[in-house]
């Protein structure tokens, strides 16, 4: 049921110089939210170079913030302007504050990263500590292996962000499946104000004209590395078993608009041999796709395991485990209790194991023989939340 909430606001953060999954996750949680609340406007500041690929529903916008990139020594650089990085950064975070001070929302929801990339949103915190907004972190249902996350946070000195600056974090899980959280060194306060939400549950986007959709003809097997720009592995191992045996079920490679330009075309004409293969770059109504998909092979990524479970999806996942461990640790949990099957992308990666995998995989359970009801209610928690504290 709508409410209207009366010029009600919201600034989602999303720091995301590579990849989709900070932005899809954002963009999903301000489509319920105004859906939900007539009166909400919401404004989401991104570094994604993408984001003007997606499209948005009424009242909600974006404001793109200068562009960075994370170079293979895990150092970042500007992406679109020949500035150094320091600058780059005070652009950012200049534009950060400035846009607050403007819009004043009720709630500034940051995604994922404490302090923002490079601490850009401290000061943005710390000035609203004065004000009538409340700050809320959003976290992954696995951020990473507890001793990495540490490490991480102990070197970009998060806990006293967590404790003085955040008045709630939101934690996008049950708790009873996984704890972002644990194994820290969290005081009480910081346990007191932690909520978990469940999943974010997806559906299909409405007022999508699907003849504009190239589906594959039916049945198929939907291939997603997300992004893309780790993806390269995954998808040269999948690539090899259709290459190995014209009998697998018809596949739909979506290679990812990260996935370097060299890789990309090389498995576009690798695919163009085959008859049994598809393969496009991107795709912004994947949801479709997938729906219409017999099964799904995918990296793991926080969105796409809610997209599975969403749809019900036979699901075959093949986590990184470098730098990060999350997918890999959130595979393994599903795969423990039947959710869905594994490859481990550190392995040999076999033809024939991927090519016996595909098989299996048809034949396996859908997620919903399991009871999902409890862990895909993530979206309810957040819509009825953010009412509760505008309300407040």
């Amino acid at each position: 049921m709508r409410s209207k909430l009366n010029n009600s606001r919201l600034l989602i953060y999303s720091h995301d110089s590579f990849g989709l999954g900070h932005l899809r996750r954002c963009r999903t949680i301000a489509h319920e939210l105004v859906d939900r609340y007539k009166g909400l406007s919401v404004l989401i500041i991104t570094g994604s170079p993408i984001i003007g690929r997606f499209d948005f529903k009424a009242r909600v916008d974006f404001i793109r913030i200068p562009g960075v990139i994370k170079l293979h020594n895990g150092e970042y650089t500007s992406l679109g302007l020949l500035i150094d990085l320091a600058d780059t950064l005070a652009l950012r975070e200049a534009i950060i504050l400035n846009t607050s001070k403007v819009f004043k929302p009720d709630i500034f929801l940051v995604d994922k990263e404490p302090g923002g990339l490079k601490d850009e949103v401290v000061s943005t915190l710390a000035y609203f500590k004065d004000t009538n907004t409340k700050c809320i972190l959003g976290l992954r249902d696995v951020m990473d292996s507890p001793e990495l996350l540490k490490k991480e946070w102990q070197k970009k000195n998060v806990m006293p962000l967590l404790e003085n600056l955040y008045d709630e974090l939101w934690v996008y899980g049950p708790a009873e499946v996984s704890n972002p959280l644990k194994g820290l060194d969290i005081k009480q306060i910081v346990t007191d104000k932690t909520l978990f939400t469940g999943y974010l549950p997806r559906q299909l986007p409405q007022k999508v004209d699907t003849d504009t959709i190239n589906f594959p003809e039916q049945p198929y097997i939907l291939v997603t590395p997300g992004g893309g720009g780790d993806g390269v592995e995954m998808v040269d191992w999948v690539l090899r078993a259709y290459e190995s045996s014209a009998t697998l079920m018809p596949a739909l490679f979506v290679l990812g608009p990260f996935m370097p330009a060299a890789d990309r075309n090389a498995f576009l004409h690798r695919a163009e041999l085959l008859p049994h293969v598809d393969a496009i770059t991107f795709s912004n109504h994947l949801e479709h796709l997938m729906v219409e998909a017999e099964a799904v092979i995918a990296m793991g990524g926080y969105n796409t395991f809610c997209e599975i479970l969403s749809f019900d999806k036979r699901a075959l996942i093949l986590p990184r485990s470098h730098p990060r461990k999350e997918q890999l640790i959130r595979a393994s949990n599903a795969a423990g209790v039947g959710l869905l099957s594994m490859l481990d992308l550190a392995s040999e990666r076999s033809t024939e194991l991927m090519h016996d995998s595909i098989i299996k995989l048809l034949q396996q359970d859908k997620p919903s023989t399991h009871k999902l009801d409890n862990l895909l209610n993530g979206l309810d928690f957040v819509a009825d939340r953010f009412g509760e504290l505008v309300s407040e």
